[in-house]
């Protein structure tokens, strides 16, 4: 357990603040009053505390509601090296990457005489893009980082390293757009950079394969749909509660379909760079209106098929026991964002439906409160994952850049 707290900043933390600063930084480096007291106000200023005593600050500012810069981040000598700065920096970030269904990009600016600057930086998902000028010609470079929200891969066989002091050699490392410096490391006792080029995908093709894929998907599940609602509407057993249900099942899954081709003339026009919005409310309409709501039917359709009541149960706990497995995996929506406890609840509800539904059916219960429980249930999960989440790419797990295999 850390042996420091982080909170946010009021405006009571001013004096300290400036104190903390003037006794860590140089004097260029310290943001005036009036930037520090909005940064404040804005919640822009994150402090670590121990035993009642300010030992870092991180402040922030964002002159457009798409960029935030860092500003200033400080840690008191004594308490250097012990993963402070790292828990401000990672708190912050994760502050502007909540604060929006688009996040801001995160930059920050360092020279190349702040190795322990540099390191916490790359240490914490930043990359360094480009060299700053800072009209000097004489002086240390500066370095603009910023911090990789989308997984993008490096070429395994096009990196070297560039030493710290190697000025002109880093200005041209840096000069192709592909190229950053991805790691700090010791080369013949001095720093030095590992530059590294990212492989350059095209995005629009990558987009336009999701949409089609999204499209043949739902597409393949509407054609399921109808059928099993064919053979519903045929039986005379069949219970109209879930008729109903898979009434609703054909409706969502039209929707998504419409969404997905929403995405492909977003694609055709790329003007509001809303592809992943739309993405995100394709594949949540097609989940929890279409995919999941037609398996939990299955073991209602069947029992009414058969009339085996023992097969019925056999076949729907095995498919509780699946949709379980799912919803813990990676493959699943929910895995795309954040959980809670009321979520995790939702899922479990969602899981044990087939086993419930298939049991009322089979003992001639009346099926309608679970109809009514699935569709509330299906629906809170939409409700959230649509509009009380970000967007699908907001995944704590990945990280920002990886080696091609």
């Amino acid at each position: 357990m850390a042996a420091w707290r982080v909170r946010e900043a009021r405006h009571a933390d001013l004096t300290l603040v400036r104190s903390l600063l003037a006794d860590t930084c140089e004097p260029g480096a310290v943001p005036s009053t009036e930037l520090l007291t909005e940064a404040v106000a804005r919640g822009f200023v994150r402090l670590a505390e121990a035993d009642d005593e300010l030992i870092g600050c991180i402040a922030a500012e964002m002159p457009s509601p798409g960029h935030a810069r860092l500003s200033v981040i400080a840690v008191r000598t004594q308490h250097r090296r012990q993963g402070v700065g790292a828990d401000l920096l990672t708190g912050l970030v994760e502050k502007f990457s909540l604060s929006s269904v688009e996040p801001p990009l995160i930059s920050a600016v360092a020279s190349t005489e702040q190795p322990a600057v540099t390191q916490l930086l790359l240490g914490c998902g930043f990359i360094g893009t480009r060299v700053m000028q800072s009209g000097t010609t004489d002086g240390p470079l500066h370095i603009h980082f910023q911090h990789k929200a989308r997984v993008e891969y490096i070429d395994p066989d096009a990196r070297h390293l560039v030493p710290t002091r190697a000025t002109e050699q880093l200005k041209d490392s840096l000069a192709p757009s592909d190229h950053a410096v991805t790691a700090l490391v010791t080369l013949g006792g001095e720093p030095a950079f590992e530059i590294a080029r990212f492989e350059q995908d095209d995005p629009a093709a990558l987009q336009s394969g999701e949409a089609a894929a999204g499209i043949a998907f739902s597409g393949s599940i509407l054609a399921a749909i109808t059928f099993l609602l064919g053979f519903a509407f045929s039986s005379t057993r069949f219970p109209d509660d879930v008729r109903l249900l898979l009434i609703g099942a054909t409706f969502s899954t039209v929707l998504s379909l419409i969404v997905y081709a929403s995405a492909s003339g977003e694609l055709a026009r790329i003007r509001s760079n809303s592809f992943g919005k739309i993405m995100k409310w394709g594949n949540v309409l097609s989940e929890y209106g279409g995919v999941l709501p037609f398996l939990i039917s299955l073991p209602v359709t069947y029992a009414q098929a058969s009339g085996d009541p023992w097969t019925t149960m056999v076949l729907a706990v095995v498919l509780s026991a699946a949709l379980g497995w799912y919803e813990r995996s990676e493959f699943s929506i929910a895995h795309r964002f954040r959980r809670t406890p009321t979520e995790v609840a939702l899922t479990v509800l969602t899981a044990a439906s087939p086993t419930a539904g298939a049991a009322l059916v089979a003992t001639d219960v009346t099926s309608w409160p679970w109809t009514i429980a699935l569709t509330v249930t299906l629906a809170a999960r939409t409700w959230l994952y649509l509009f009380r989440r970000g967007a699908e790419a907001d995944i704590a797990e990945r990280r920002q850049w990886q080696i091609r295999q």
